[in-house]
């Protein structure tokens, strides 16, 4: 049993198919996100096929500056337009898989109501048992920072863990199921999971859990990391996370 931090890692993402490419000709630095993002939107209005729009259409968007005269390509301008369009339904196509490790319990139900869009998979206190004696060496914890940089509240807090493990590790001991002995775990024991998310819905998820809206720390943090590892393979998507909200 220990005190865990949060880490967050993207480990999938929307990338074109080996037989798009052989339609994608490069007009610069665009993504796959971009290419998929502009195929979308523009079979909703183009009379070209969804295979031919990059071939036939992407110089005119991805090699000319945004007529807007906003930031970037003229592919940026139509981003931003069905943005604010309302139209973000074409930025569906776009998902991004992350491995998320060390958060609470607390956080997992709160994540988890953000539903559509999203699809989790999360280490079981069903199967994965939690005593000192088992594999995992006991449940691992978050410290809330409210707790953090107090003797006397992070040794209360400390002592109540404690007091959680040895109430489970004496369940386990008289026989009861792991799956009926994690009901004496806490909020703040620690979990894993991978999170798929679309674009449309990792957008509205920053804008409702982002600093600044009244959602807890925790849950803040995990927004922003989120945020940094999307924009880390799709930089253009910066400026709708700065917008959210």
């Amino acid at each position: 049993m220990a005190e865990t931090k949060m880490n967050v890692q993207l480990i999938a993402h929307t990338q074109v198919s080996r037989s798009f490419l052989d339609t994608f000709v490069p007009c610069g630095d665009e993504t796959d996100g971009q290419a998929v993002a502009l195929t979308a939107i523009r079979t909703c209005y183009s009379a070209n096929k969804p295979t031919e729009i990059v071939a036939k259409e992407g110089a005119k968007y991805f090699g000319s500056k945004a007529s807007d005269g906003g930031a970037g390509t003229d592919a940026d301008r139509l981003f931003r337009h069905i943005v604010r369009s309302g139209h973000s339904s074409t930025l569906e196509h776009i998902s991004f898989t992350f491995a998320i490790e060390g958060v609470s319990r607390a956080l997992l139900a709160q994540l988890t109501r953000h539903r559509v869009g999203f699809s989790f998979s999360v280490q079981s206190q069903r199967y994965v048992r939690m005593g000192s004696d088992d594999r995992s060496g006991g449940f691992d914890y978050v410290v809330p920072d409210s707790v953090k940089g107090s003797t006397v509240k992070e040794a209360l807090f400390r002592a109540a863990m404690r007091s959680h493990q040895e109430d489970y590790d004496a369940l386990r001991s008289q026989g009861v199921p792991a799956e009926d002995a994690r009901a004496v775990l806490p909020n703040a024991a620690a979990t894993n999971l991978v999170m798929t998310a679309n674009l449309t819905a990792l957008l509205s998820f920053y804008s409702k859990r982002r600093s600044g809206k009244g959602a807890q720390k925790e849950i803040s943090d995990l927004a922003e990391m989120l945020r940094r590892e999307v924009e880390s393979v799709e930089p253009w998507t910066s400026q709708f996370f700065e917008a959210a909200g």
